[in-house]
């Protein structure tokens, strides 16, 4: 491959051999033309980008698209032929979900990246930047302490997949999502002990540990002081303020 020359030397030579010797290898080309081929098709673009953001079995998806069973099966076995999704069975009902692979979700995003796509249900605008999303993330996510969401969920529900969601965040808030809602809680943990006369366990609860001892650990962890002597610091505090 080494001595192949191209008529024309525009001086790329040395770059030459390598491109040639890719280029003779048709079937890795051919395994990205079958993927391509199946997305050239709308319904299976539109099956393939909808499973990406959540599982579902064929009865539902065929309600989802106004097509009939037999229809959507059709397209689902391409596109499972294809290593584009992936099936398990419950009991008698299979359910489909994008496959669980790199290649896959970078597919996924150059799909959302060219249909512009990156809006969640209802709360925010179609046409709404990535930050914009994020922002809104964000607001469910401190207004709701008391519940854990994974990445996954708010994957589905802002139809953004999970890596750009987790950069993105990182972008405008500085932190990761993980870091950034350690904080909250354990703000408004603080605030709690301080104002209200609520024993540990139900701050814990209201701030997103099911576990009253890990709370007092990262308690500890984040205010060198465990929750009860964090409360009795500051009344300490507020009487000789008082004083």
């Amino acid at each position: 491959m080494s001595d192949f020359h191209l008529p024309h030397d525009h001086g790329e030579a040395l770059h030459l051999a390598p491109l040639h010797e890719q280029l003779q290898n048709v079937a890795h080309f051919s395994k990205v033309c079958d993927i391509f081929k199946q997305l050239s098709d709308p319904t299976r673009v539109r099956i393939f980008w909808l499973l990406n953001h959540q599982e579902e079995c064929v009865i539902n998806l065929a309600a989802m698209f106004d097509m009939s069973s037999p229809a959507i099966s059709h397209h689902l076995r391409s596109l499972a032929e294809s290593g584009l999704i992936a099936g398990r069975r419950r009991g008698k009902e299979v359910y489909y979900r994008a496959a669980d692979t790199l290649q896959i979700k970078l597919l996924h995003e150059i799909v959302e990246q060219v249909m512009e796509i990156t809006c969640p249900e209802e709360a925010v605008d179609f046409q709404a930047s990535q930050a914009e999303i994020i922002r809104h993330v964000h607001d469910e996510l401190t207004e709701n302490l008391s519940r854990r969401v994974t990445i996954e969920e708010l994957s589905r529900k802002y139809l953004m997949n999970t890596t750009t969601l987790k950069r993105v965040f990182k972008e405008v808030y500085g932190e990761s999502i993980a870091a950034h809602m350690k904080k909250h809680r354990m703000e408004e943990a603080a605030l709690r002990l301080k104002k209200t006369t609520e024993d540990v366990s139900a701050i814990a609860k209201a701030v997103g540990f099911e576990s009253p001892s890990r709370f007092c650990a990262v308690f500890r962890e984040t205010f060198g002081l465990s929750p009860g002597e964090y409360r009795r610091a500051q009344a300490e505090m507020g009487g000789s303020e008082e004083g």
